[in-house]
């Protein structure tokens, strides 16, 4: 490029400021084109019918949402302070433990080994880490598998169980509740609200209450939920939970239970026995294993299934579980002494047994052993002896001499369940022949003896105010002149009225009323022919005393009363022995009548092979009670068979099949014992009276009429003789 005139212009730049001295302001980039701006079409304007309501609904919602944030920040805050106020009033969770409103006995017999439980056994307080890992785990994927995971309340859980409940044609609230294990914690403490007695509601109307269903309860559930969840850690939670669930026959808690069912410790449960225990939760009476063991056993496979599928057991260890269910302890299976059990609460002051709010140690007179084979006599005779079907009735009771009862089956079934009818203790039932004793116990007292003759012959007595009384012999025939013991040995009605006459009826009833014959005896003649009534416990009562010399013995089973943990008895008793009714002597000849019953008389089915024994048979009018009652140098022994509702017999009398449970249970209760003769006293021939030829008995001896038999009797017959 040229300048002027041909020159080449200077390389000189230009100039980039004004000559004022300011910068020229940098030049702007250029505004790049903003873009075509779309025309917006016109809003089709809706028709007012569909734009008024779309409209209300649009207010509505808003109003909604405007009110329900508000309500929500109040109704949250409002549990906040309600779950603040729970967890503050909350004690400490050691105080929760022990949930029961009464208190528990159990029951050693006489070796001191346990046998027996009642009222609310609690095995002592557990805790959750010191449990089997097996049985919390086992409780954990029962009850709650999200329990370490939520804050006391499962809204998953529970929206699982009203859609269950809804399936299933139930109301939300009915059947599957879904309440967390803090919520059945919750359940359990009733909210925190104590039994008291003094409001008027009973403790089964108490536990109803608090186990009630309504929408406002279960909102109040789960508020004291969040507030145990807030005061307490989770094994806390979990450890009350294990104390207090109720297991099914009487026990608190997972450790009364595993000592009940068991026989061990809830620390030393295995798999098996641990989906078991967690299984009864559900419905505690109906899965106990007492009740029915098989039932049980399913329930338990059920959660065996669920521990492995929440991976708390492996497959082996799930498989070899369901292969071997849990069993029962032995004196779990055994049950033993039920109606025994049931006797001795009876005889404890109430305070301390059936209403005691402590836990209270009672030893008794029981031998399991003993009870074993009474249980086994009866079931054995009655499988081989008695028809199919039959709905007869039994009770067998054995004691010592002293009258230490060693076993008591007062039905043929017990269910395990307290409280049942006991047919040895509470049914009073007319004795028959088994009250003669008492009869020829009144003679030999007042100096007759065992030999000493009666004549066995058509006989009718005036009752004054009823006329004349025939009585009959069992045979409808007659003996002749027969001797006290055949009269007995035979079971001969007509001679025990005559000696009963002779004797004095209040002689006879001042006998048997002193050896514990204690209900209301008959007042005629027919006391003697055992129109009485009286318990099977009373009976073999009043024979322990002929046994033991002609003492009076009063039946007992309690021997010490005590409370748990202390050394000291509050009740003792040694023995039953009372006052002596009768003399050794006639004691002695009537244990020697007695003996013959059962080697030439009525009672020859219940002979023993290697020992002696002595009792006496009784059958009532019409057969509607059969009854055997002895015993031997070691024990006595009481059955009675008929039916609950007075149905007479069919063939049946005392000497048959009451006969042979009484033997089927002392051959198995003296077994291993060695044989001891019976306290017997031989009698002397008595005294003639009269001139007349004495007869023949049955061992070869003889004997003449005593004292006035002969003059007495001959009134009455108007023979002049007996």
């Amino acid at each position: 490029m040229s300048g002027k005139n041909g020159k080449k212009p200077p390389l000189v730049a230009e100039r980039r400021y004004a000559e004022t001295g300011k910068a020229k302001p940098k030049a702007k980039p250029a505004k790049k084109a903003a873009p075509a701006k779309r025309k917006r079409k016109p809003a089709k304007k809706r028709p007012f019918f569909i734009a008024w309501p779309l409209a209300f609904v649009r207010w509505v919602v808003g109003l909604l949402w405007s009110i329900g944030w508000r309500v929500g920040v109040v109704v949250g805050l409002i549990i906040g302070f309600a779950v603040l106020f729970y967890a503050v009033s909350l004690p400490p969770a050691t105080e929760l433990l022990d949930g029961r409103a009464r208190g528990s006995v159990t029951m050693l017999d006489r070796n001191g080994e346990v046998y027996a439980w009642r009222g609310e056994q609690f095995g002592g307080q557990i805790d959750a880490q010191a449990v089997s890992p097996h049985l919390k785990n086992a409780v954990i994927a029962t009850e709650d598998k999200r329990f370490y995971r939520h804050l006391g309340v499962s809204p998953i859980g529970i929206a699982g169980a009203i859609r269950i409940n809804l399936s299933e044609g139930r109301s939300p609230l009915s059947g599957h509740g879904g309440s967390t294990i803090t919520q059945q914690a919750a359940k359990l403490l009733c909210l925190g609200v104590p039994y008291d007695p003094d409001t008027g509601m009973t403790e089964a109307e108490y536990e109803a209450d608090c186990r009630r269903t309504t929408m406002t309860r279960k909102i109040k559930e789960a508020i004291y939920a969040m507030a145990m969840e807030a005061r307490y850690s989770k094994d806390e939670v979990l450890t009350i939970y294990l104390n207090r669930a109720y297991l099914g026959a009487g026990t608190r808690g997972f450790e009364a239970a595993a000592q009940r069912y068991f026989g061990k410790s809830a620390s030393q449960v295995e798999p098996a026995e641990a989906a078991m225990l967690a299984g009864l939760l559900v419905a505690p009476t109906r899965y106990a294993p007492t009740a029915n063991l098989q039932r049980s056993q399913d329930r338990a496979a059920v959660v065996i299934r669920l521990m492995e599928e929440q991976g708390y057991i492996d497959e082996t260890e799930a498989r070899f579980a369901r292969a071997n269910p849990a069993q029962l302890s032995a004196a779990a299976e055994a049950r033993a002494g039920g109606y025994f059990a049931d006797w001795v609460m009876d005889l404890g002051p109430s305070f301390l047994t059936r209403d005691t709010t402590e836990d209270v140690i009672v030893r008794t007179t029981f031998d399991q052993d003993i009870q074993t084979a009474a249980e086994e006599a009866l079931a054995w005779v009655f499988e081989n002896k008695v028809r199919e079907g039959s709905k007869a009735q039994a009770a067998v009771i054995v004691m010592s001499a002293d009258g230490a009862v060693r076993a008591m089956v007062g039905g043929r079934k017990f269910k395990g369940v307290a409280g049942q009818f006991n047919r040895a203790i509470q049914a009073n039932r007319q004795t028959g022949s088994a009250f003669k004793p008492f009869v020829y116990a009144a003679a030999l007292d007042l100096g007759y003896s065992a030999n000493d003759i009666v004549v066995d012959e058509p006989f009718t007595l005036n009752i004054p105010g009823s006329g004349p009384w025939s009585p009959r012999n069992y045979t409808n025939d007659y003996q002749g002149r027969v001797t006290l013991t055949q009269a007995l040995a035979q079971s001969l009605n007509i001679p025990a009225v005559k000696v009963s006459e002779a004797v004095g009826r209040e002689n006879v009833r001042t006998i048997a009323q002193s050896f514990g014959l204690d209900s209301d005896l008959a007042i005629g003649p027919a006391l003697a022919l055992g129109a009485s009534e009286a318990t099977l416990l009373e009976m073999t009562g009043a024979y322990a005393g002929i046994l033991n010399g002609g003492t009076a013995v009063a039946p007992y089973g309690l021997v010490e009363l005590r409370l748990q943990g202390e050394d000291s008895a509050l009740i003792g008793q040694e023995g039953g022995m009372g006052e002596r009714v009768i003399t050794p002597d006639a004691a002695g000849q009537l244990v020697y009548m007695m003996r013959e019953v059962v080697t030439n008389g009525t009672g020859g089915r219940a002979a023993l092979p290697d020992r002696q024994a002595a009792g006496k048979t009784g059958t009532t009018q019409a057969a509607r009670d059969a009854w055997f009652v002895g015993f031997t140098a070691d024990y006595v022994a009481g059955v009675w068979m008929g039916y609950d509702d007075n149905t007479p017999l069919t063939g049946v009398t005392g000497g048959g099949l009451p006969a042979e449970i009484w033997r089927e249970t002392m051959v198995r209760v003296h077994e291993g014992l060695p044989a001891t003769p019976l306290p017997m006293v031989t009698p002397k021939a008595s005294q003639q009276v009269a001139q007349t030829t004495r007869p023949k008995l049955s061992d070869g001896a003889t004997t003449s009429p005593s004292r006035s038999f002969w003059t007495f009797w001959g009134r009455f017959s108007g023979t002049g003789r007996v």
